[in-house]
């Protein structure tokens, strides 16, 4: 009986001390920086590049691990796997999200600052992927078959995005 008991309180003190405090709640629940939402790893706000310095930052490289920003375009009205991301001169960008393992809302994000930070190469894509993509966010039959040539792009995965809330947005 002894045993018993000493087993049950043994127990109770191994899985109470798994469960994290109040306190450890409040700092993940707080690690989001303030005035947006998170999407798959999470980062803070310092230091992003502008996506207009990305060939700088890959001279001489196959691909580079950097934080950006920039102002969403528009995302993947299928399903929110990939997002369009536009730079102060209003060139865009498609980024995709490391594994399929997390996406953003489908709708709602045009105009809105992101940060996101993941690996970018230049890559070349297909006609059948643009076309793909193309689809994937409502453009019409006439715009997709204007698509007739490979493109070189910035290609991007990330592993963590932050958007703009909608409180700062208004």
């Amino acid at each position: 009986m002894k045993f018993q008991i000493l087993l049950g309180a043994a127990l109770v003190a191994i899985f109470s001390s798994c469960q994290p405090t109040q306190d450890q709640q409040s700092q993940e629940e707080n690690s989001v920086p303030a005035g947006f939402v998170s999407y798959g790893e999470g980062l803070d706000l310092e230091s992003p590049h502008k996506i207009g310095e990305l060939s700088s930052l890959l001279e001489g490289k196959d691909s580079v691990v950097v934080k950006v920003e920039g102002e969403i375009e528009q995302t993947c009205a299928m399903k929110g796997c990939w997002m369009t991301v536009k730079n102060e001169l209003g060139e865009a960008m498609r980024v995709t999200f490391k594994d399929y393992g997390f996406f953003v809302p489908k709708e709602g994000q045009e105009g809105k600052r992101t940060i996101f930070e993941g690996v970018v190469r230049k890559a070349v894509v297909s006609v059948e992927e643009q076309r793909h993509y193309a689809e994937d966010g409502g453009q019409s039959a006439e715009q997709i078959a204007a698509i007739t040539e490979p493109q070189e792009v910035y290609s991007f995965v990330a592993s963590g995005v932050l958007i703009e809330s909608e409180e700062v947005q208004n």
